[in-house]
């Protein structure tokens, strides 16, 4: 049984800060009719610049993914293509009045919640899977991302290791066969991460600017230091999940495969998705 691609039916806005600028910024997810994909708009540009989602436009970065067309960038796309992606949903337009998207709390539930009060409904046309027919490897020293055939859906194997005595000292591996379901309760939210030691370093390359104890985990030399503690034992894998399912989505397309990884990052997870799309014989579409 085929599946139809999905949209939201009214228009909703995410704001907040962008965790690397600092500054105020608002993002509305707006219906998009069957086949227009995800498409970025810069509306405080003059005129408006559309970024459509295309992963040879995608800009390597350490800390974040930047869609970039020419010397207009998007950054910090990950979480919210993550919710985007987690929720199946195939066409939208996003507005935003800025160069960064929003951090919210660091996770990607604020961007669950707002879809799925929009309302996510089916549109005629039917959804093109992207299904892996061979193994794509990449890795870089002792970091590994794979895709590889699968049965079902998409399922994520994963593990991290950081040398941190709270990340080292609980289970960071975890493995999920993806749906909407399962993304909502078990990946969305999850927040993003790092050591306070470190954020002086990363703000004086103009890095970071936003990121406090309300959109991150913060690490000290052996502790979480949210109040709050942790949302989940595992919460940091679950992250690192959460920022594999938004730069696999890329494509903009679903994928029917399984995915391993062992301490990815941004960067090579872009990089597998680009070899993967340049080696026509190892995918192919199917409804």
């Amino acid at each position: 049984m085929s599946e139809n691609q999905r949209t939201i039916k009214n228009p909703v806005t995410v704001k907040g800060i962008g965790l690397h600028s600092g500054s105020t910024v608002e993002a509305c997810f707006r219906y998009a009719p069957s086949d227009t994909g995800i498409v970025f708009r810069r509306v405080d540009l003059e005129p408006v610049v559309e970024l459509k989602l295309d992963v040879n436009h995608i800009k390597q970065t350490p800390l974040c993914t930047v869609l970039a067309y020419d010397d207009v960038t998007l950054s910090t796309i990950e979480h919210a293509l993550s919710a985007v992606a987690g929720l199946m949903i195939d066409n939208l337009y996003i507005d935003i009045n800025g160069p960064e998207m929003p951090i919210v709390d660091g996770s990607a539930e604020p961007f669950v919640f707002a879809l799925e009060s929009a309302g996510i409904i089916a549109l005629d046309a039917v959804r093109r899977f992207l299904r892996i027919r061979e193994k794509i490897t990449v890795v870089d020293n002792d970091s590994m991302v794979s895709i590889e055939p699968y049965t079902g859906g998409l399922r994520v194997e994963m593990s991290i290791d950081f040398k941190h005595p709270v990340i080292r000292g609980s289970n960071q591996s975890l493995a999920l066969d993806i749906s909407p379901s399962i993304y909502s309760k078990q990946i969305a939210r999850a927040r993003t991460f790092g050591a306070a030691k470190d954020l002086d370093k990363l703000q004086a390359q103009n890095l970071a600017l936003g990121a406090n104890l309300d959109n991150a985990i913060g690490l000290g030399d052996k502790e979480v230091l949210n109040p709050e503690g942790l949302r989940f034992s595992d919460e940091f894998v679950r992250h690192k999940m959460l920022d594999a399912i938004g730069d696999l989505y890329v494509t903009g397309h679903q994928i029917k495969g399984l995915v391993k990884a062992h301490k990815p990052s941004h960067a090579l997870n872009n990089q597998l998705m680009r070899e993967l799309m340049s080696c026509a014989h190892a995918w192919e579409w199917t409804s």
